[in-house]
């Protein structure tokens, strides 16, 4: 797995007093600088694979870019020892974040980025119109992706501290999935996948995330036009007031055959 999992010594205890030291495999997080022509813009600590589409999807999710065609090249940095700064240059005639907006991004694994000034900025960019999305889905078949989900999770099953999010189309078959110590990071890997190959807005499909759905999940599944987010835990009042007004379907607690449709439950079908 090179850098995405490390070995590092543990002590094992328990209450029965057996025991000892054994080696275990970790998640691996650092952090990744993202410059715009050279210019530093932000650093979100993530786990190190598929950092272009990462960036690529950050970028969509805050409005820099739409397309791939609004990328003219993304390398790491010579100047650094580690692949852990990311350059991109943006295609001609394509608007680069001013600083205001560099001023205001900060992200960590554990929460994400806000790059807007405000929360009805976010609101208000809409690139695409969800609401009109005819996809149409089952509750079995909603039930039947936690597994998917869970079985397509590699790094998971030898770590257990990865989050995930996978895309899936209307019959329930995965197109992209992405790991990361970071929820955001994770959705912004898919984003960024669908972009770099010319497939936004992801019309007719599901994104499900395999923690809770925040406003900021939320927000990035609306800017790449998806129809229905699922968490299989739970969302935040804010996400599922986003998730109303765009006109997306939002469904938490997606586990076994229940779950709950805090939005949208007119995409539902018997």
């Amino acid at each position: 797995m090179g850098r995405i999992t490390v070995r590092r010594p543990v002590l094992r205890l328990s209450t029965s007093g057996a025991g000892g030291r054994r080696p275990d495999t970790l998640a691996v997080e650092e952090p990744l600088e993202i410059r715009v022509a050279g210019k530093p813009l932000t650093i979100t600590m993530r786990t190190p694979g598929n950092d272009f589409d990462l960036v690529a999807g950050f970028l969509a999710a805050e409005g820099v870019i739409a397309g791939p065609d609004d990328l003219a090249t993304m390398r790491y940095c010579a100047d650094t020892t580690e692949q852990n700064t990311l350059d991109v240059v943006l295609a001609p005639g394509v608007t680069p974040p001013d600083d205001s907006m560099t001023r205001a991004f900060t992200t960590t694994s554990a929460c994400g980025v806000c790059g807007k000034s405000s929360i009805e900025a976010l609101r208000a960019d809409r690139p695409y119109d969800v609401a009109r999305d005819p996809l149409r889905v089952t509750p079995e078949l909603l039930a039947a992706l936690p597994e998917r989900l869970r079985e397509a999770q590699r790094v998971f099953d030898r770590t257990g501290g990865l989050h995930a999010a996978g895309l899936f189309d209307s019959d329930g078959r995965l197109l992209a999935l992405r790991e990361d110590v970071g929820r955001h990071n994770a959705v912004d890997k898919v984003i960024g996948w669908a972009l770099r190959g010319g497939r936004l807005p992801l019309a007719g499909t599901v994104l499900l995330v395999s923690g809770r759905a925040s406003f900021e999940l939320t927000q990035k599944a609306m800017a790449a036009g998806v129809p229905v987010l699922a968490a299989v835990s739970a969302p935040s009042s804010l996400a599922v007031e986003l998730a109303e007004d765009a006109g997306m379907t939002l469904v938490g607690f997606l586990r076994g055959e229940t779950m709950n449709v805090y939005a949208g439950a007119d995409r539902l079908t018997a």
